[in-house]
């Protein structure tokens, strides 16, 4: 293996979303070609140990304590999958071992179950590559008796999985039964064992596979039929070996990642914090450090998420952009008359306009109070057509954008009865407050005509508020815990709309929200090209990292 290149490029390729795991398989995928330890021209062929193999196995016919089996295909040269190395030969894994399927006694039957008789295993008590030291469930003598009619497989036998999740390999550490879905293993020569525990899971994920309800398995042909790739006994164990020690390796490079996936989070939750509740008197210090470190503060997709709330989370509270004191005040409408039937919550608004501190100049109000209108959706189910005027869903919402890529329509006389309390134009709010979706406004986009499906409503902005401002207001932190605490309804959740009409607006001047809007975009422009830099660092990393283990996994 040449690893010094591996070493040269490891910090470019470390942060590739899948390095460590594309490590393990390339290690695998060589071992089981004959790349990672050179040949040695004194072992003895495999040819030589898989006749030692048939003799074995004839051995245990002729004793009864094997059954004889269907004679296998020959591994004809077109159905070899690459070349192997000289002294290794292609064998089918039925040639090499023994397996046996487990059972699953009668659940309705409880004498054959939880007695702490015998332990049972199913894919749940696997771990990869781990060994099995207790199982979820037990059977019982009665089992073993009447459903098994064996001993239970001893302790360091091979288990593997072939139905649902193909592959998965781990030892027993317990006497144990185990289901239909796992096989036992019983290599003809012990020696074998290390290498089939290494190398069989991924080549049995390469078998035939057959369609199954709950996915892929293999059956007992496909099984038998698997392609094993056997190298000398004692190539068998330099290989074993090597892997041993890469696998060491990247279990301390994926530890070391950790360590430094760990020290970024704290550094991101650090810096974040000090801007989510400010100190007054560094708040100015931490925010030059904050914008002057973005990239390394949001190595992930989740931090930039953060931070585009802790963007939002600043400009609600006045500590985005600068106050000035020229800026005319707003002045606050008197509070707009709205049906009985949903009116205003006044304790929500109370409860929570309490928990904002706001600067001078600064006021704040009921959305209602600064809104021209807030009506609900018609609560009635759209009854959708091929085309025709398009009504909104609430999982076309996104924060601040309206996603049109996939829309629905219903007919121009349904449009007419779902905009008859209000019709929506260019820049009025749609707001989901219902569903697994809520809490989430986003404007109307210039030149497009709509109307609301379920579980929205619509909120026109009154002459105060820039419809833009209160967008940002709408699905900022602030906002959303408001949503989320005042949230009712279990199973189909909600925020009743005398909550949201009571939701406590901060309302800086008109100078002062055009100038937070701006920034808001500039930030959020920056929050784009990071996530764009972001998938494309990855993208390329991932590239490098396939080129590096290409060349760095060859013998030097």
């Amino acid at each position: 293996m040449n690893a010094a290149l591996l070493l040269d490029h490891y910090a470019r390729i470390a942060d590739a979303p899948d390095a460590i795991v594309r490590l393990r398989r390339f290690v695998l995928d060589l071992a089981v070609r004959g790349k990672l330890v050179e040949q040695d021209a004194s072992d003895e062929p495999a040819s030589e140990l898989l006749k030692r193999i048939a003799a074995e196995r004839a051995r245990l016919v002729k004793a009864g304590t094997i059954r004889t089996r269907t004679e296998l295909p020959a591994v004809e040269p077109q159905h070899m999958p690459y070349r192997l190395p000289c002294g290794w030969l292609w064998v089918r894994f039925a040639e090499i071992v023994e397996f046996y399927a487990g059972r699953t006694p009668a659940r309705n039957d409880l004498s054959y179950w939880n007695t702490g008789d015998h332990a049972w295993v199913s894919i749940a008590d696997m771990e990869d590559g781990g060994t099995i030291e207790q199982t979820k469930e037990t059977v019982s003598e009665i089992a073993q008796k009447n459903i098994f009619k064996s001993e239970p497989e001893p302790v360091g036998t091979i288990v593997m999985s072939f139905k649902l999740t193909i592959g998965k390999i781990a030892r027993l550490g317990v006497p144990a039964f185990h289901n239909e879905a796992i096989i036992s293993i019983h290599p003809h020569v012990s020696a074998l064992d290390g290498y089939l525990f290494m190398s069989l899971p991924e080549l049995a994920r390469a078998g035939d596979t057959k369609g199954a309800i709950k996915g892929a398995t293999l059956n007992r042909q496909s099984l038998s039929n698997i392609l094993i790739p056997l190298p000398p006994l004692a190539e068998q164990r330099r290989i074993v070996a090597k892997v041993d020690e890469l696998m060491a390796l990247c279990d301390q490079l994926e530890a070391a990642r950790a360590e430094r996936e760990a020290a970024r989070d704290t550094f991101t939750l650090s810096t974040l914090t000090k801007l989510n509740t400010p100190d007054p008197e560094t708040f100015g210090e931490d925010a030059r450090f904050a914008l002057a470190n973005l990239a390394p503060l949001t190595t992930r997709a989740d931090q930039i998420k953060q931070l585009r709330q802790t963007i939002l989370n600043l400009a609600v509270r006045g500590k985005l952009v600068e106050q000035n004191a020229s800026d005319i005040i707003s002045e606050v409408p008197p509070l707009r008359q709205f049906s009985a039937a949903s009116g205003i919550d006044p304790a929500v608004f109370a409860e929570f306009s309490k928990t904002i501190v706001l600067p001078s100049g600064w006021q704040v109000a009921p959305l209602a109070q600064l809104s021209e209108n807030i009506v609900d959706c018609p609560h009635t189910t759209p009854k959708w057509k091929e085309e025709g005027e398009i009504c909104i869903r609430t999982n076309q919402l996104r924060p601040g954008a309206l996603d049109l890529s996939a829309p629905r329509y219903v007919s121009l006389e349904e449009y007419v009865e779902r905009v008859e309390r209000l019709e929506p134009v260019a820049g009025d709010i749609l707001y989901s407050r219902e569903g697994g979706i809520l809490g989430i406004a986003c404007r109307v986009p210039p030149g497009i005509r709509l109307c609301l499906g379920q579980r929205l409503m619509l909120i026109r902005a009154g002459a105060e508020t820039r419809t833009d401002f209160l967008e940002l207001v709408l699905n900022s932190p602030f906002i959303t815990s408001i949503a989320k605490a005042c949230t009712t309804g279990g199973a189909a959740p909600r925020v009743n709309m005398s909550t949201v009409r009571a939701y406590p607006i901060p309302l800086p001047p008109l100078a002062e929200q055009h100038r937070i809007v701006a920034k808001v975009d500039e930030l959020m422009a920056l929050c784009d090209e990071l996530e764009t830099s972001l998938l494309t660092g990855e993208q390329t990393r991932s590239r490098l990292l396939g080129a590096v283990l290409h060349h760095a996994l060859e013998p030097a």
